[in-house]
């Protein structure tokens, strides 16, 4: 169990301008060379996910033109990334640190995670640059995580506020998933082509709350690393590109993990479970909500902002927690106990109880 006493003051999410429904990538992609040599059974996967009921309507994707998808050798995707991935970071944190009424020269940390892409010196050097952060910063790159990144980056951020080594961090996930899409007959890359979307999310932390403001408190975290589970669910480099490895049996896997480590966490911690009564979930695809529904035994409406940050962004991988919770602090979600859980590649599974308060 982590220390208490480490507390958000500020939340910032950002996407791309460009979005696209799940018809337009649809429209876009059957009248493409691309679609014409891909196999029939192909077609039918890409027809099944992108017409059919999977949670999703629309997604921010750092396309413009969406046809730019269709450029998919490695130095494109790579690019792609490196235009993206700073610009979408800034605009998060600079949200967050609005938010938190604090300023760049405040941080005295700044942790980024991502998995779509690789730069060296990595994005904390260019975000840093961007917001003018001090050149003390205590600047800590997170990579390989995938979508479950923001739970070991927040856990991060707690040790080092309860060490005394800093007194605010910046804490921020960012992934350009469309800089890892490309199309073959292999379904796990297709079905990734269609789910995932583009976006940041960052939160300020600091030892002390906000005054005037709702009290957002990490209480404590746990973590499971199941790496016999690690080819269900990873990213492989073949062709010089990152191919996403994403089997049928994710849902039931992340659910079976989520249910064990909540109810560990929960007895570590002495909280009973009606005491928790916000859901801070990563959305994973409509699957993954249902089998996590079934395992927590949750209601629909407990799940509802989880469902519609997935409804309107897709699987935004390592930021999607961010968003929920900005969601639900902005809803009429009750102060008492709120659990957040992310899981990804590895394979692992990531949650934190948060205690929410006047």
């Amino acid at each position: 169990m982590t220390r208490a006493g480490i507390c958000f003051i500020g939340l910032g999410t950002a996407t791309p301008l460009p979005r696209y429904t799940q018809h337009d990538c649809w429209e876009a992609l059957r009248g493409s060379d691309v679609f014409a040599g891909l196999s029939t059974r192909s077609h039918a996967i890409l027809k099944k996910v992108l017409c059919g009921d999977n949670g999703i309507h629309a997604r921010h994707l750092a396309l413009d033109p969406i046809t730019e998808v269709f450029e998919f050798t490695p130095d494109a995707l790579q690019a792609r990334f490196a235009r993206h991935a700073p610009a979408l970071a800034v605009a998060a944190a600079k949200r967050a640190l609005a938010d938190a009424h604090c300023t760049a020269g405040e941080m005295d940390a700044i942790l980024i995670s991502t998995c779509t892409g690789y730069l060296c010196p990595g994005l904390t050097s260019y975000v840093s640059e961007l917001l003018g952060l001090r050149s003390d910063v205590l600047a800590l790159d997170l990579v390989g995580q995938g979508c479950g990144a923001a739970l070991p980056n927040l856990r991060a951020a707690e040790s080092i506020l309860a060490a005394g080594r800093a007194s605010k961090v910046l804490s921020i996930c960012v992934e350009v998933c469309s800089a890892a899409f490309y199309l073959d007959n292999d379904p796990g890359v297709l079905i990734s082509a269609c789910l995932f979307g583009d976006g940041a999310g960052a939160a300020v932390l600091s030892n002390q709350p906000l005054p005037g403001r709702r009290r957002v408190e990490w209480k404590s975290a746990a973590s499971h690393l199941l790496p016999a589970q690690r080819d269900l669910l990873r990213f492989r480099h073949q062709n010089g590109m990152l191919r996403n490895i994403l089997k049928p049996e994710v849902p039931q896997i992340a659910g079976a993990a989520a249910r064990k480590l909540f109810y560990e966490t929960l007895a570590a911690a002495g909280v009973k479970r009606e005491a928790v009564t916000g859901w801070i979930l990563h959305t994973g695809g409509r699957d993954v909500i249902l089998a996590l529904r079934d395992q927590l035994e949750l209601s629909e409406f407990d799940v509802r902002h989880s469902s519609a940050v997935l409804r309107e962004f897709g699987n935004l991988s390592s930021p999607t927690v961010y968003f929920v919770l900005e969601r639900s602090l902005h809803d009429a979600v009750p102060d008492g106990f709120w659990w957040m859980s992310a899981f990804g590649a590895g394979f692992s599974c990531h949650g934190a109880l948060l205690e929410i308060g006047p």
